[in-house]
């Protein structure tokens, strides 16, 4: 059965994440899969929006198949393994300017380049089981998918910390930060959909009935007292703020900085400071030349080694200098 599955039902042409043993990892064929749905749901004037979801109650999406990359990479098939990027990259963008309303239903585990797919459509509707990660530098990558563009415009610096240390948020944190746009709960998914499809209702209606939109909570500035330590300027000073009256959240951020790939934590500060004054086009550009590097760095197919494949979680880094 194909790993992305795509139709019409009522108003609404629907693209189904369907590979569930690997939560949804993206491969080269999903993201051309996906592509194809969307220039054929564009073209057809009896769908009036687009909605993604998941056959997987375990997953939306958890990123790319950084497995595949690693293999093309240690091949010595780079070209390849730029394609896959190359046409991801592509495919967010012209999901971030298409013309029709572009809703993800997002339920359980999204992250990487699951972010991607949701982050810069119309409408994120999250659910309680929804978690959300960028967890590109334990892995000795960078926060991709134009996370450049998103991260560096959270509040409180909150970005700079999910795309440093790999921190998930759900829930209100979520919604604050502006990862989701409503939420609503998993059982309520199925009569979302349904209205969504079938009803006359503006797309925003039919969201206001059954979400909620709610602002600004408490839960972001619980967040800031570790997450304004992210506004330093640079990763030693970062650290030296962390280390300063310490919190369990404080520490778990420590921790994950002294983990991660010291030379993927420099090029993503280094991306997010840039992002924040750039386009959504502009961010992929430079994620773009960023992941070439990357690939051609040994810390990547290490970091895939221990995070993904073994499992070990013992990376050897090579020392930043």
């Amino acid at each position: 059965m194909s790993h992305v599955i795509f139709g019409k039902r009522g108003r609404a042409g629907i693209i189904t994440l369907n590979r569930p043993e690997a939560m949804n990892a993206l491969n080269l064929d999903m993201i051309r899969r996906i592509d194809t749905a969307l220039d054929q749901f564009v073209k057809d004037p009896a769908v009036s929006c687009v909605i993604l979801n998941s056959s997987s109650d375990r997953a939306f999406c958890a990123g790319g198949d950084m497995r595949r990359v690693r293999e093309l990479v240690l091949d010595g098939k780079r070209a390849e393994a730029e394609k896959f990027f190359e046409e991801e990259y592509a495919l967010i963008e012209k999901i971030s300017v298409l013309p029709k309303p572009y809703v993800s239903l997002i339920d359980g585990i999204c992250m990487g380049g699951g972010m991607g797919l949701s982050v810069h459509g119309t409408y994120r509707i999250a659910t309680e089981r929804a978690l959300f990660a960028m967890p590109e530098t334990a892995i000795g990558f960078i926060p991709d998918v134009g996370g450049s563009y998103l991260l560096p415009r959270m509040p409180e610096y909150c970005g700079i910390w999910m795309g440093l240390t790999g921190a998930s948020v759900r829930g209100f944190d979520a919604h604050g930060l502006g990862i989701s746009t409503h939420m609503a709960a998993t059982e309520t998914l199925p009569e979302l959909l349904d209205d969504l499809c079938h009803s006359s209702q503006p797309i925003d209606e039919t969201l206001s009935k059954l979400c909620a939109s709610t602002g600004h909570q408490f839960d972001i500035l619980m967040l800031s007292d570790t997450t304004a330590c992210f506004g330093q300027p640079t990763l030693r000073t970062i650290v030296k703020s962390l280390e300063q009256n310490r919190s369990k959240r404080k520490e778990a951020a420590l921790k994950a900085l002294r983990n991660a790939s010291p030379r993927s934590l420099q090029e993503t500060l280094t991306l997010l400071r840039r992002g924040k004054e750039l386009s959504l086009s502009e961010c992929l550009a430079q994620e773009f030349e960023a992941m070439r590097h990357a690939i051609r760095h040994p810390d990547l197919a290490e970091g895939v080694r221990a995070v993904l494949v073994d499992k070990d979680h013992a990376p050897n880094w090579q020392k930043a200098g």
